[in-house]
């Protein structure tokens, strides 16, 4: 695959306000590139800024010969996941989720989320 056809993939796009020291601004990333990121002084001129530090990074990647990581998607995520832990936590968790009134599964999710 070529960069071009790289710049069409679904990628994860985070840009958020930023003010500090240097004033207001906005600061773009792309989830799956580590490293890849840009700023710009409104929404609009960081992502366009964004696209071009896109291109730099894919061409440099496959220049060297790195694989360009694909888009993560909410598709390759079923929900679900084993956990291994101590049975002294899962005994302390199993006894919190008791005293809550709500299943260990719900429990774990309402802490995760914290």
């Amino acid at each position: 695959m070529n960069c071009n056809e790289y710049l069409k993939l679904p990628y994860n796009y985070i840009i958020k306000p930023i003010q500090d020291e240097s004033g207001a601004y906005y600061h773009a990333s792309v989830l799956e590139f580590d490293g890849c990121q840009s700023t710009g002084h409104s929404l609009s001129e960081a992502y366009d800024s964004l696209l071009e530090a896109m291109e730099g990074w894919i061409e440099t990647k496959l220049e060297n010969g790195f694989t360009v990581p694909e888009p993560i998607g909410t598709e390759k995520y079923s929900g679900k996941f084993v956990l291994r832990l101590p049975e002294s936590l899962h005994k302390y968790l199993a006894v919190e989720a008791e005293k809550e009134g709500v299943s260990l599964n719900q429990y774990a999710i309402s802490k995760l989320a914290h």
